[in-house]
């Protein structure tokens, strides 16, 4: 059985990488994609995780391809369309390692995803099925969307969200919120940071924020993520732990999965140890790559 189904965007990430001898900044491509980087984090936890996406058939969908092959992900879900392009993401740093994007993605993998390419099985047979709002901004990803929440409905199997808001990929914050809205109606677990619950919530408060999405859409899980200040779910509040933020490219999803991890195992390291995981995943570039494994978080628990 799968702990993990992710399902959503797989997409190249252009991290910045210095400048070249002429001034220019360079980029160094990465794997990348929220619900495949939970994917890939569960499965260096040691999770058995899959993925359900859309790549194009080109060099960049193949280096994803081979990314996330080395993870151990299982990938009998991931379609490979040769007649679309790979969606690419750059993405800017600023001193203190925050993100801003830029989206080549209109038409691209992730967009493309059809309702009947999703695979049914797959997620009948996982503890958990993991998504995004991404796959809500555009249609067919998002019919693909909710015949992944259907299925998983039907079988029992609970929804865990990542609410994920990129403001270049919506009209406004309401087209994000009404969208959003009708999709929590159906997840269990949920993942989001402090800017994102105050928008669906109108609460800055985090633990009131909690207790609207608990309240009003009946989820059993909410963590709200509060970058530097680390992090809340369940009446208890989590500093960060001291690290040097190089990129937080992933973090949130590193912390995510090791929340999933922790539900799964019932392992009891609770939000510690997942804010433990995401303090590593900040202090190296790329998503994927900076995705700490289960000794090392347990290690660097212990030393802090």
């Amino acid at each position: 059985m799968t702990d993990i189904c992710a399902l959503g965007e797989l997409l190249i990430d252009f991290t910045p990488a210095g400048v070249s001898e002429a001034g220019m900044q360079l980029f160094e491509r990465n794997p990348g994609g929220a619900p495949a980087n939970v994917a890939a984090a569960g499965a260096r936890l040691g999770l058995k995780t899959a993925f359900i996406g859309k790549i194009g058939g080109d060099g960049h969908g193949r280096f994803l391809r081979s990314a996330l092959m080395k993870e151990g992900v299982d990938l009998r879900g991931l379609t490979v369309d040769p007649e679309v392009c790979t969606t690419l993401a750059f993405v800017e740093l600023d001193a203190s390692g925050e993100r801003g994007f830029t989206f080549v993605r209109r038409g691209c993998g992730d967009t493309m995803l059809r309702a009947e390419e999703v695979d049914a099985e797959l997620i009948r047979s996982s503890r958990i099925l993991h998504l995004g709002t991404l796959s809500l901004t555009d249609e067919p990803s998002r019919g693909a969307l909710y015949r992944a929440v259907e299925i998983a409905e039907k079988a029992g199997v609970p929804v865990s969200c990542d609410l994920n808001w990129r403001p270049p990929l919506w009209p406004d914050s309401a087209a994000f919120v009404r969208e959003s809205e009708k999709l929590l109606k159906h997840v269990s677990l949920l993942k989001a940071t402090q800017e994102e619950a105050a928008l669906i919530t109108g609460e800055n408060d985090c633990k009131k924020a909690a207790a609207v999405l608990k309240d009003r859409f009946g989820i059993g899980t909410a963590a709200i993520t509060l970058g530097e200040k680390g992090a809340y779910s369940d009446g208890v509040m989590c500093p960060a732990f001291p690290t040097e933020a190089v990129d937080t490219t992933g973090a949130g999803d590193c912390f995510w999965a090791a929340m999933l991890y922790d539900i799964l195992s019932g392992s009891g390291l609770g939000l510690r140890f997942a804010c433990a995981a995401a303090a590593l995943c900040v202090s190296r570039r790329g998503a994927i790559p900076s995705m700490p494994g289960l000794d090392e978080v347990m290690r660097f628990m212990s030393a802090g």
